[in-house]
């Protein structure tokens, strides 16, 4: 069986971005991959602004201890002043930009308006003070985002901070999605006996769903080795990336291995964790394939720490690591031969609680969890001892 990290160097090996770019508008690509950088051609702010409301004022003016001066000018944001005449002050507001000829401002709580119009100050002014400088924030031939990032909130403000109207981004990936099981039903359907409700298809199409992707579901595929061959065939002519849960075992029923082996080449079959342990990567007819298994919690893990850092690869996304982060346990935990990656949350101690089995059939840990802790094979941990811990906000969740 091979390490995680060597199943992830395997996964990620040769992985490339689609090669369809398209341009969007801006306004409208939120969530969508950076095809190429953004440099800006402007400074952000354009001119030096004032960064409270009071008043424009110059410095030199203050000597001799004077504090009372006449008001020239009044400027708003969006309109620019006349030079500020010697010995009188402006008033300004918040973004306004700072007339020519003045050096400081003073915020209105500084200040008093007297009967005969002019203003009266408590304190001194400051060289510079409550001034933001043309360019503080962004000068001109800077890379303001970078090929590969995700275009965030906060992204899409900086782009249309510097006037970008249109961005290059990589097409979303298109991923067909099969699970095999005979006992698999949808919710709404009459169980038969033996039965259960997949599950697996809600969790990963809204996993899918959530990184952006184009799913094509072909729902559950009967336990046939004709019927599982057919759904890759079909799959590999519609995506760039084919997606499967169950089937991975080597029962009679299990039929993934020996389509996909058909049909192209296996590349990874097992994994030393748990949950977990039959993932497969391969690739069918030049499409890459991973398949995950049916239990539901191995599903999710493997998905978060296999599937998505692939999809992201395939999606142009240049950051695809997760952080992963020290804190101590609040239990005793001793580890099998095999590396796990349990479910667990921060408690207001900032401790780690793990969820009362870590059966991989019980999917409601995962509602509970807040993260995954990751606990070295053959660990014999007792409360308090350090782990790694990675959120789910880690994975977007």
């Amino acid at each position: 069986m091979l390490t995680v990290e060597q199943a992830k160097a395997k996964i990620l090996e040769g992985a490339e971005a689609v090669a369809e770019v398209e341009d969007m508008v801006t306004l409208y690509s939120a969530g969508k991959i950076l095809a190429q950088d953004i440099v800006s051609e402007i400074k952000v702010p354009p001119l030096d602004n004032s960064q409270m409301d009071g008043y424009a004022v110059r410095c030199a003016d203050f000597a001799g201890g004077r504090r009372n001066f006449p008001v020239s000018q009044r400027i708003f944001a969006g309109h620019v002043g006349t030079e500020l005449e010697p010995d009188t002050v402006a008033r300004i507001f918040t973004g306004a930009p700072i007339p020519p000829g003045a050096d400081a401002v003073i915020p209105q709580e500084e200040a008093s308006e007297m009967e005969d119009g002019s203003v009266e100050f408590h304190c001194d002014p400051k060289a510079g003070a409550w001034i933001r400088r043309a360019g503080c924030d962004i000068d001109v031939g800077q890379t303001v985002l970078k090929k590969g990032d995700r275009l965030t909130p906060p992204a899409l403000g900086v782009a249309a901070s510097i006037g970008v109207s249109t961005v290059k981004v990589y097409r979303p990936i298109r991923v067909s999605l099969f699970f095999t099981g005979d006992e698999l039903a949808m919710p709404g359907e009459k169980l038969v006996e033996g039965g259960i409700y997949n599950s697996n298809r809600f969790v990963l199409r809204g996993l899918l769903h959530q990184l952006g992707c184009d799913v094509v579901d072909y729902g559950n595929i009967p336990d046939t080795f004709e019927a599982t061959l057919e759904a890759f065939r079909k799959a590999s002519r519609k995506s760039d990336f084919i997606l499967t849960s169950g089937g991975m075992s080597v029962g009679e029923a299990d039929f993934i291995r020996r389509a996909v082996e058909e049909l192209g080449k296996m590349q990874m079959w097992r994994i030393a964790m748990k949950p977990g342990k039959p993932v497969a990567k391969g690739e069918v007819r030049g499409v890459p394939f991973i398949g995950l298994p049916g239990n539901p919690v191995s599903g999710f893990v493997t998905f978060l720490l296999f599937a998505q850092p692939l999809i992201l690869k395939l999606s142009g996304r240049g950051q695809i690591d997760v952080k992963g982060y020290i804190l101590p346990l609040a239990f005793d935990y001793k580890c099998g031969s095999r590396r796990e990656f349990i479910r667990v949350r921060r408690n207001g101690a900032g401790e780690l609680e793990n969820y009362r089995t870590q059966n991989s059939a019980v999917l409601s840990s995962c509602t509970w969890a807040d993260g995954l802790a990751d606990i070295p094979a053959e660990a014999d941990l007792k409360k308090g001892d350090l782990v790694t811990y990675i959120p789910f906000t880690e994975f977007n969740l």
